[in-house]
């Protein structure tokens, strides 16, 4: 396969937004641990490495990495697999292997790439009968596989946010629209019976739920009855709120402050917004959210520009990865959604989070790249 490439096609500004977002992210991580350098030092590293990754993956042919998406559909599921068998244990869940000189690592935010390039390419490869219902339920077996390991390690927010990429792959690979009704149909029949059982009490026969995550969706449906539940959601709240228009200030160590206070705990991971929110207030929040939503905008539209059906998946999928993680973790630091520990890309803590996107945002960038379509075989 001839590499074919022009480098006025090259998106620099979207490479340059990111890497943007990530230093602000350096500086949250800083002032959310407290200057703990150890941390802070981590974290850079992983950027610099991921910067790397991102430029190297911006010019290895995407098609390429399509013509071996059975292979990285296997690797997904055996390195899902060895964290079942041989996975670290942080406060009850198994969800990291220890490697050599890297530590810990956590493999289903790399599965979530993997997920995007299988599917891309499963599309593409399915072509004319893309909309069957042959096609979609073949589809749907492929991912409950990937998708159950990585739910019983116990990790349902991962599990959650690949369903979404899953779905936003599926719908614009042509599923019928028909099956779209039906499905969003059936999904708001689920919700409601969901909801009907924590109103009822009926939440206890729930199998596919721990306890922790029952008390977790109490603690949000009513606040009041469950307030040590819900504490940590009223703490991020509050501290958003405190910040006012323009902010406490970066690093600030004020007796008032909900950081300084160590009120909230995963200041650095799942609840860093609600850091961002105190130290820049609404000013600086508006100002991140705005960044997020150009680089979402942006990857859509190399969507809309790809060549071919896989590059256009691989871009629906990461602006879907991305749109609707950094939703999720403002929507619980804001208490719109239950706790549920997703991440803030970019912001929080962890190399494997900041690695696994950068990659993504990399293959993101090649698509950008191309030229003319290319079958692959």
């Amino acid at each position: 396969m001839k590499i074919d490439y022009d480098i006025k096609y090259y998106n620099f500004f979207l490479l340059i937004l990111i890497a943007a977002l990530n230093i602000c992210g350096i500086l949250i991580v800083r002032s959310a641990s407290n200057m703990d350098e150890a941390v802070v030092s981590r974290q850079i590293i992983g950027s610099l490495a991921g910067i790397c990754f991102c430029i190297v993956f911006s010019f290895i042919d995407y098609r390429k990495l399509l013509k071996y998406s059975n292979l990285i559909y296997i690797a997904c599921v055996i390195i899902l697999l060895a964290v079942l068998g041989w996975g670290a244990v942080h406060k009850g869940a198994g969800r990291w292997i220890v490697l050599p000189f890297l530590g810990q690592v956590q493999p289903a935010e790399f599965v979530k790439i993997g997920i995007i390039i299988f599917f891309a390419g499963y599309y593409e490869k399915h072509g004319d009968t893309a909309r069957t219902a042959k096609t979609f339920f073949k589809a749907c077996v492929l991912f409950a596989v990937p998708a159950l390991l990585i739910l019983l390690e116990p990790n349902l927010s991962t599990t959650i946010i690949i369903a979404v990429i899953f779905a936003s792959i599926v719908f614009c690979g042509g599923l019928n629209l028909r099956w779209v009704l039906g499905i969003l149909l059936a999904g708001g029949a689920f919700v409601g019976l969901l909801l009907y059982t924590f109103k009822t009490g009926l939440y206890e026969k729930l199998p596919f739920l721990l306890d922790y995550q029952k008390q977790r969706i109490l603690g949000f449906l009513d606040p009041s009855s469950n307030p040590d539940t819900y504490r940590q959601q009223l703490r991020s709240i509050t501290a958003i709120g405190s910040g006012g228009l323009a902010g406490k200030g970066l690093y600030n160590t004020d007796i008032s402050s909900v950081k300084a206070g160590n009120f909230l705990i995963e200041e650095d991971t799942d609840f860093i917004f609600a850091i961002i929110g105190e130290e820049l207030g609404f000013r600086g929040t508006m100002l991140i959210f705005a960044g997020f939503l150009l680089v979402i905008l942006l990857t859509l539209s190399l969507a809309a520009k790809a060549k071919d059906t896989g590059g256009k998946l691989i871009c629906v999928g990461m602006a879907m990865w991305l749109g609707f993680q950094t939703f999720t973790n403002i929507a619980v630091a804001t208490g719109l959604f239950p706790n549920t520990g997703v991440t803030l890309p970019f912001f929080s803590r962890g190399v494997s989070s900041l690695l696994s996107i950068y990659i993504g945002m990399g293959i993101v960038l090649n698509v950008g790249l191309q030229r003319k379509s290319k079958a692959y075989k």
